[in-house]
């Protein structure tokens, strides 16, 4: 018998082949009673791509295996979140975390040929089960690459009614941009967004005596002088540590204070404090009233 390249496990055994077999080299089981017979590996996504063929026609990867799709930080599950339009019995699979939704056209979008929900549906989800720092950084995440716009998450959340976890999108919403290049970016801002400091700004550009851009910050305040910067892995690059360090001495140059964060640094209570005392070294003081 000759079998097709994904399978299940019933016409495994009808063909003669045993699970020590299936075990062996060349097959990959995808979910509990699904076979993929293979010529090279099988990444994460194939993967996805493999169990729609177990799925129902209306099915759309979710929540956090929309977000990593969409091209949010977040890791894919080790269990796939998928939406069903809710009926009397859900469909279950241990491989599966199945969400009953009522999706519109709009909250669905194709995705290189896999069905996943709209950077709007995916935030709103997500706004139930993630805390606000981090719904932030996915929603920076999701403008930056293009699959979220302002207008269609207010679009989105005008209709959410009471579904849970709304009043969090709806809080969240304003605080969202494009600019933000790393999710320790979009952390750091929201912290302070919502402390009682004032709001920082995005991507601060600094100038050359002859008014051109030389550099720009991830976050300052030009008001105060003030500069801040997250140093990820990346920045112990050779060369990109050279150009931090044209970039630093540029800002210097002009006056600024440049605060520098790393990933030990990544709290709340560490970016707002440092930058409280930062700030009022530079003048600010807090409002009276």
């Amino acid at each position: 018998m000759q079998l097709p390249p994904t399978f299940t496990l019933a016409t495994a055994r009808a063909a003669g082949l045993s699970r020590s077999v299936l075990r062996g080299g060349g097959y990959v089981r995808i979910s509990h009673d699904l076979v993929v017979r293979l010529d090279d590996a099988i990444d994460a996504r194939e993967r996805l791509g493999v169990l729609v063929s177990v799925l129902p026609a209306d099915a759309a990867y979710s929540h956090t295996t929309a977000a990593h799709l969409l091209g949010a930080h977040l890791d894919l599950p080790a269990r796939a979140h998928v939406a069903l339009t809710p009926r009397r019995v859900l469909p279950q699979r241990a491989d599966l975390v199945v969400h009953a939704r009522r999706l519109d056209p709009t909250d669905v979008v194709d995705l290189a040929g896999l069905r996943v929900t709209s950077g709007a549906q995916t935030f709103l989800d997500l706004s139930a089960v993630l805390p606000p720092a981090e719904l932030v950084a996915v929603g920076d995440a999701l403008l930056r690459a293009g699959h979220l716009t302002a207008d269609e998450l207010a679009a989105r959340l005008a209709r959410a009614g009471r579904v849970r976890g709304v009043v969090r999108a709806r809080c969240c919403a304003p605080v969202l941009t494009e600019q933000a290049m790393s999710r320790p970016e979009s952390l750091m801002r929201y912290w302070l967004v919502d402390s009682h400091l004032p709001d920082p700004e995005v991507q601060v550009p600094a100038h050359d005596r002859f008014g051109a851009v030389v550099a720009r910050s991830d976050l300052g305040h030009r008001r105060w002088r003030l500069r801040m910067e997250y140093e990820g892995r990346q920045h112990a690059d050779e060369a990109q540590f050279g150009r931090d360090v044209d970039r630093y001495s540029l800002m210097a140059a002009a006056g600024d204070l440049v605060l520098r964060f790393a990933a030990r640094h990544l709290t709340a209570r560490t970016v707002v404090s440092r930058t409280e005392q930062a700030l009022r070294s530079q003048g600010w003081r807090p409002d009276p009233r």
